[in-house]
């Protein structure tokens, strides 16, 4: 890549963007606008020179789709300690590694550091807020209604149904069974979490 390619190419940090739907809905809006899109990930995507005022468009539209340009580095840190957490929800490989240990692998900074900024910018700690990204998707498991309670125990890394089992009951005040019968589905999505 010669040294140009490397100058008019340059990162947009995307608050709110936490899912496929999310990423397909930012891309056709870059389309539409014209902006060369390099690399397009969850929360982050490499594009080309944007001009004043397309970025002004760009910034207007994002927030009507519910999506907000993040421009300080603060901020920044924080969306991608949460995209790293919340790609870890659906990739099987990722729940028997430490919560630590993926994150300083895709940020490059102490653990320690990221934990006590996490907790002192969102108000609670990472591991919490994994808890609660946990128990949404059990919900949305659970309201599938594909597998048992141990394959969604399982599949999110807990060492038995009965720890799921406890920590869901916590969390919402009712059973897996009750939520699931009840079949009122009262879901939030991940960008509401925190």
């Amino acid at each position: 890549m010669s040294t140009q390619d490397k100058q008019i190419k340059q990162h947009l940090y995307i608050k709110n963007m936490v899912c496929d739907r999310c990423k397909a809905s930012v891309k056709q809006l870059l389309d539409a606008l014209q902006i060369p899109v390099y690399a397009l990930h969850l929360g982050d995507v490499v594009v080309g020179p944007i001009a004043t005022e397309t970025y002004t468009v760009l910034k207007e539209k994002l927030q009507d789709y519910g999506f907000e340009l993040i421009t300080s580095e603060d901020d920044v840190l924080i969306e991608q300690i949460k995209t790293v957490l919340i790609e870890t929800l659906d990739v099987s490989e990722n729940q028997n590694m430490k919560i630590s240990e993926l994150l300083t692998q895709k940020i490059p900074k102490d653990y320690s550091v990221l934990s006590k900024f996490f907790s002192k910018r969102m108000g609670i700690t990472i591991e919490k807020y994994v808890i609660q990204l946990k128990i949404e998707k059990v919900k949305e498991l659970l309201q599938l209604g594909q597998l048992q309670f141990a394959e969604i125990a399982d599949s999110l890394g807990y060492t038995s149904s009965s720890h799921l089992a406890n920590q869901f009951k916590t969390i919402t005040g009712m059973s897996m069974s009750d939520y699931k019968s009840s079949q009122q589905w009262d879901r939030k999505t991940i960008d509401k979490i925190i």
